[in-house]
């Protein structure tokens, strides 16, 4: 598969393409990274160098990749934190593009905003452009619980109402949506579901709830589902493969006592996943 990721890029640690290229690449996927920001470190530092690419740099990169008549080539397109509308127009056309000369091709969209105890860290209208403008256009969705709600305008409580929630999400345009980070009544404290649903139903693995939150986990997670669920055509085993290799990532971090993600450690779970969790179907 060849992807095309718009994304951010770090010199050190792993977020945006940072962290979603050595997945791909480690799964047997070329992908083109083409880079939205090009930082020192990613922003949780509090302090970081380098530039801010402008929109119009984005685009002269993307038609650089259509000047050479591969543009059709691509299977899917990619992206993460979208900082500005101007680089979401880059992305949405890059997408249109892409499909035009690939019908078959797919666009896996993470909607980054934020996140429970944080609320929102975007700047304002972000949140609102990727709700009424990204997502519609989007096939496969990897919000996370917190997103989820902003998304489907409610709050949810119950796997019940989560669903309903992606449902909702669904009607406007997706038709995989990956949830991740779901707490609800029915979770085992210390535990998290993340959820996955398609046309073909919806499932749930329930994972132990690690004491790390490191930057990066996110545009990983997107990566990986994105490239199981082209590859296997199964969202059970999608999230299956995604959740037992993202597992092993953070045991490895926690193992390392690092701020950054151990992807490198842990590659050898991000090639061959192990079958670590029970996926439940829920409907």
């Amino acid at each position: 598969m060849k992807i095309l990721s718009i994304q951010s890029s770090v010199a050190y640690g792993h977020v945006g393409n940072s962290a979603a290229v050595f997945p791909l690449q480690r799964l047997g996927h070329e992908v083109w990274p083409v880079l939205t920001v090009h930082f020192s470190n990613h922003t949780g530092y509090g302090a970081w160098r380098g530039p801010l690419l402008a929109p119009a740099d984005v685009a002269d990169v993307i038609a650089g990749i259509e000047d050479r008549g591969v543009l059709g080539q691509a299977d899917a397109v990619l992206s993460g934190y979208q900082g500005d509308p101007a680089v979401g127009a880059v992305v949405l056309d890059a997408v249109a593009k892409v499909k035009a000369a690939n019908p078959d091709a797919v666009y896996c969209c993470d909607p980054v905003m934020g996140d429970v105890g944080r609320g929102m860290f975007v700047k304002p209208g972000i949140p609102e452009y990727l709700r009424d403008s990204v997502v519609p256009q989007a096939d496969i969705l990897t919000p996370n619980h917190f997103e989820l709600d902003f998304l489907a305008g409610r709050t949810t409580t119950t796997l019940e109402e989560v669903l309903a929630a992606v449902d909702t999400v669904r009607d406007r345009g997706p038709r995989d949506v990956l949830v991740t980070s779901v707490i609800h009544g029915d979770v085992p404290e210390g535990s998290l579901d993340v959820v996955a649903v398609s046309d073909a139903g919806a499932w749930v693995v329930t994972t132990p709830l690690l004491p790390i939150t490191p930057n990066g986990c996110g545009d990983v997670t997107a990566a990986l589902y994105l490239a199981h669920l082209r590859s296997t055509g199964s969202p059970a085993e999608a999230l299956s493969r995604t959740t037992s290799s993202m597992f092993a990532v953070l045991e490895a971090t926690i193992a390392a006592g690092t701020r950054e993600i151990q992807l490198v450690e842990a590659q050898d779970a991000i090639a061959s996943p192990p079958a670590s969790f029970e996926v439940r179907q829920v409907r």
